[in-house]
């Protein structure tokens, strides 16, 4: 985020978009192409998101038009970042020929719309803060971008870019550059690019997508968690609307979600232990479908489908295994220590909002569920099997039923959070919004 523009994640960007957006097509074609083709990408690219598009596409072929930089700097990272796909020097053309040729496109797109329209004036990222730190990151990943490259004096070119043209878009080139050479990013330079991402107002795709990152190993740590997670999030999941889905492709659907700061592998391995510890546990059947039921708001009837309670979570386990063999072979399941010592303040929630929720039922009608039974069942998952997952249904429950809370309950609803090392999210999505305030 700069002092230069609005980020970009606020305007709506989701993944790469101006120049570097065109080279990733141009490279994903996967063989030299034609002017006419790279025009027609250019093109495709420009008409998209009610001329959002075709802004950042003339504006970054614009930073550099007006910058100083020699044609061999910006010919070096153009090819890097389209990996050759498309080289305007062997059809005749200058580098700045074909961006001149893009900045005609983009505003002729915008003249279609608004007919009025005139390129504002270039508006370089020339924050020396940001740009000393986009040169620093070049300069961490120059010795592998050096060995990956082919492309003579590649590095420093990109650093040209950064401090003689633009900082935002010498950053973007160098995130192309170390994915269409497949640089092996440590995971910990990853979280760096990422925070230097959204320092310069990137969605964190631009930075993820593509990148060669080297993961630690697959576990159950909650670092880079967005919000909810394991079984409690999978039940979300599977309330009013997953139906155009089945149900193990809502598990599968569920399982690939990790976020951007997590080994890909992360979300599998933490409901598989959610759903082992329960297997495990002494929790009858009875209870176990019990506490599905209520945490879809009978989102999805498994005793409506003949399927115990035991039954359905092996399912999930199933499908976690399966998950973890394709995208972590060398993951052995293991279960955390479970924080035991939490249990009575986690008890203490349930049975304190154990008489609001006694007058209340989850799904009216021929299926109700009677939250009484519901909360002694709670009580069993924090007794037997682990205060974490009690308490994280608890809130689910608590969600699906609208109950008020007092401003005291969600205070020590934070301290248990933060105990059990959810994100700030997790309650903000959850029952925030049930806070009765004075």
């Amino acid at each position: 985020m700069t002092e230069e523009r609005p980020a970009y994640y606020e305007l709506g960007y989701g993944e790469d978009f101006g120049l570097t957006g065109l080279a990733g097509r141009l490279d994903q074609a996967g063989q030299e192409i034609t002017l006419a083709t790279a025009l027609g990408y250019a093109e495709e690219i420009a008409a998209q998101s009610e001329g959002e598009e075709a802004v950042a596409l003339g504006e970054d072929a614009r930073r550099l038009l007006v910058s100083e930089l020699p044609e061999q700097a910006l010919h070096t990272v153009w090819l890097a970042s389209t990996q050759h796909a498309f080289d305007p020097v062997k059809l005749g053309m200058s580098i700045r020929e074909w961006l001149e040729g893009i900045s005609q496109l983009s505003t002729a797109q915008l003249h279609r719309d608004k007919h009025s329209y005139t390129p504002p004036p270039v508006q370089p990222v020339r924050n020396e803060r940001l740009c000393q730190a986009a040169v620093a990151a070049i300069q961490v990943m120059a010795p592998a971008l050096a060995r990956a490259s082919a492309i003579p004096d590649l590095v420093p070119s990109l650093e040209q870019v950064v401090t003689g043209a633009d900082g935002d878009l010498g950053m973007r080139l160098f995130l192309r550059a170390l994915k269409t050479h497949s640089v092996p990013v440590p995971h910990e330079n990853y979280r760096r690019l990422l925070v230097l991402g959204w320092q310069f107002g990137f969605p964190p795709a631009v930075v993820h997508d593509g990148l060669s990152i080297v993961w630690p190993p697959v576990g159950t740590s909650r670092h880079g968690l967005d919000d909810d997670f394991g079984l409690s999030r999978l039940a979300m999941l599977f309330t009013a609307g997953w139906h155009y889905r089945t149900p193990r492709a809502t598990i599968e659907d569920a399982v690939q979600h990790y976020g951007h700061e997590r080994p890909p592998g992360s979300e599998a391995a933490i409901l598989l232990e959610d759903t082992r510890r329960i297997l495990d546990s002494g929790l009858s059947d009875e209870a176990i479908s019990l506490l599905w039921l209520a945490a879809t708001d009978r989102g999805h009837n498994i005793d409506q489908s003949g399927i115990s309670g035991r039954d359905w979570l092996a399912q999930v386990a199933d499908v976690c295994e399966e998950h973890l063999v394709k995208v972590a072979p060398a993951y052995v399941p293991s279960t955390s220590a479970i924080r035991s010592d939490r249990g009575k303040a986690v008890l203490r929630e349930v049975r304190e909002t154990a008489p609001v929720a006694a007058g209340t039922v989850i799904s009216p009608g021929p299926l109700v569920l009677q939250s009484t039974a519901v909360w002694n069942a709670l009580e069993q998952v924090v007794n037997k099997v682990d205060p974490d997952l009690g308490f994280r249904l608890l809130l689910r429950a608590l969600k699906i039923l609208q109950l008020p809370i007092t401003e005291a309950q969600y205070a020590r609803y934070e301290h248990l959070s933060s105990d059990f090392q959810y994100n700030e999210n997790h309650l903000l999505f959850s029952v925030n919004h049930l806070i009765q305030r004075n």
